[in-house]
């Protein structure tokens, strides 16, 4: 059986972004385009995926451009023109959500489904396998058992997020934010309603929670369970991430490369690496030093009693280091072990669970000196670090190197001389060049390596180097180096090896047969049909009635968000797990500091709660 080739899949919010998420070990990258990606914050010109394109390639990595948001009908001439820009920039796949976009006229070019597509059965990944579709997003919420089903069930390749941050709906049906701030999530303009504090008032006015952030989740970290979810059929590794800087790409893309890298190792035969070359690191990489508001798996092994929310703030907390030992007029000394640093960012929360910040002006070991003392400040505290000063240097300086093996041979022929050059990544080129065979009067053997192995700011670095000469040979140096220079040059115009076989999208194709893998018939507001070609496209495969975009008509009363966090499971009520009888009379509902009450309902037999339009 043949090596399955894992991905690790990071973001990027620009292309210099995207070059160190290569640099540090990336085996693709995904960006925004100018336009329709599901991040309206961070689009690039098509120039610059062109560079990063260029610079990925080198590698055999994979640029994967974001035209994932619903589309209009107006919009569809410029999203034609976009993609055939983004085809000749050297773009990879598209990661898309509009099945308009497949009746548009398009390039040769592999589709991706977003994990706005709702991905979440075996039958859907089918039909968006027959569709067309190269690779396919699943949703976060998805068990291993989940996935494996899917696996099973269709070739097509997975992917799935392993780490971030979490939307609380499934994505793309969340429309709170278009509801109450008219800024659509599957237009990129998410105005993050679900980090919102809110109270959690019962049928009889009582308020059981207040003023918590009772949608706001941790972030998703699944290091431990790499393994397990290759096994079930994971081929990509998604990060999270198209709005953080650079600092955090860096740490958590060559953190999950050598997480991957250590299974790749011990398991050769069924797993091989996606893109090629080694990339040294100057750092140690530590996903808890990045912005992170807590850490949870996010149901990868069902629903746990160890929770998914982060009620007291949807900000950073970062990194415990420990707790207050004691509390003086101008100082404070903390135990566990941590080494502080000037500069470093401290946070706790308060008695009233408010997440109070500082910044730390001078350390002496355990004993920090702040610019000015917090209130609320106890011994006995639990302290975080959510800004390391010393680890965010190193990331700032150049921090990883990427290279390529490169096998070097230079032989003798009857009229001079043969360089060949193989790399790692498939290519190959011989120089033959005419050159009289000068006797040397001295062994030449270690001069001739170490000229030819010169490679200087080439992506390369010498493994084997092998000479075939028929005796003691003179060479000038500035010979073999513009020899070696044009060999370099003349490999690196070729492509990289496939680690897999591309499936490209074909228009022309009969992908007829995916209307046998769509379970029903009729389409209500949340598969988002926008635009006419997205109704025709369901129309030829077999569904009968189409509704509009929320966006487009919202329906009465309409299911703002359909989520798997639950506020009864998280407050140790859920009725499934036969957890004490809830102390409080639903319906419940959750009520913003402006008076809008946002009913709730639970369906107990999918492990979902809804979120509901006011009525």
């Amino acid at each position: 059986m043949t090596a399955r080739a894992i991905e690790l899949l990071a973001p990027a919010r620009d292309a210099d972004t995207g070059i160190e998420a290569v640099r540090h070990g990336a085996d693709a990258v995904y960006i925004g385009g100018p336009g329709f990606g599901a991040r309206a914050a961070a689009g690039n010109p098509v120039g610059d995926i062109a560079r990063l394109a260029d610079y990925a390639h080198t590698f055999g990595a994979r640029v994967y451009v974001t035209l994932n948001t619903i589309l209009y009908d107006d919009e569809l001439p410029a999203v034609e023109r976009l993609v055939h820009q983004l085809h000749r920039a050297g773009a990879d796949a598209l990661i898309v959500q509009d099945m308009g976009l497949l009746r548009l006229d398009l390039p040769p070019i592999a589709l991706h489904a977003s994990t706005q597509m709702d991905n979440r059965t075996p039958e859907k990944v089918a039909f968006l396998a027959l569709a067309g579709f190269e690779q396919v997003v699943l949703a976060r919420e998805l068990s291993l058992a989940d996935i494996r089903a899917i696996h099973a069930a269709t070739p097509v390749a997975l992917e799935a997020f392993v780490h971030g941050a979490l939307c609380v709906s499934l994505s793309g049906r969340c429309y709170a934010s278009q509801y109450c701030f008219h800024r659509s999530a599957n237009r990129g303009e998410c105005a993050q309603f679900c980090r919102l504090a809110f109270d959690l008032v019962d049928a009889d006015g009582k308020t059981i929670v207040r003023d918590k952030h009772l949608l706001s989740l941790r972030d998703m970290n699944r290091t431990p369970d790499i393994e397990a979810m290759m096994d079930a059929g994971v081929s990509s590794f998604k990060i999270e991430g198209r709005l953080k800087d650079t600092a955090y790409v860096k740490n958590i893309t060559a953190h999950y490369r050598r997480a991957i890298d250590d299974v790749i190792r011990r398991r050769p035969g069924d797993y091989c690496r996606a893109s090629f070359g080694t990339s040294t690191c100057s750092f140690t990489p530590n996903p808890a030093k990045s912005f992170n508001r807590g850490f949870t798996d996010y149901f990868l092994h069902g629903r746990t009693r160890a929770g998914v929310a982060s009620f007291d703030t949807p900000k950073a907390t970062g990194e415990a280091v420990g707790r207050v030992a004691a509390v003086g007029a101008r100082s404070f000394t903390v135990d566990g072990g941590a080494r502080f640093a000037n500069g470093d960012g401290l946070c706790f929360v308060d008695a009233s669970g408010r997440l109070r910040g500082f910044r730390v002006n001078r350390a002496e070991g355990g004993r920090l000196f702040p610019a000015t003392m917090p209130q609320g400040l106890a011994p006995g505290t639990p302290l975080f670090r959510n800004a390391d000063h010393a680890f965010d240097q190193l990331l700032g300086r150049p921090s990883a190197e990427r290279r390529l093996t490169l096998d070097i041979r230079l032989s003798e022929t009857d009229g001079g001389y043969r360089l060949s050059l193989d790399d790692e990544a498939g290519r190959h080129t011989t120089l033959d060049v005419c050159a009289p065979h000068d006797d040397a009067r001295t062994p030449q053997a270690d001069n001739l390596r170490r000229q030819l192995t010169r490679l200087g700011d080439t992506p390369y670095a010498a493994g084997r180097v092998e000479l075939d000469l028929r005796g003691e040979r003179f060479i000038p140096a500035s010979q073999l180096a513009e020899w070696r220079r044009q060999a370099v040059g003349a490999l690196l115009s070729q492509p990289a090896r496939q680690t897999r076989t591309r499936i490209l999208y074909d228009k022309a194709a009969d992908h007829a047969d995916a209307s046998t893998a769509y379970t029903t018939r009729e389409l209500d507001y949340t598969a988002n049909v926008a635009n006419r070609l997205a109704r025709d496209y369901y129309t030829s495969h077999g569904i009968s009635r189409t509704a509009p975009a929320y966006e487009l008509r919202p329906p009465h009363e309409a299911v703002l968000m359909t989520c798997r966090h639950c506020l009864r499971a998280e407050l140790g009520h859920c009725a499934r797990r036969h957890d004490a009888p809830a102390p409080w009379r639903e319906p419940l509902a959750l009520r913003l500091p402006d008076g809008r009450r946002f009913p709730l309902s639970f369906d107990c037999r999918h492990c979902q709660m809804l979120v509901h339009a006011p009525r």
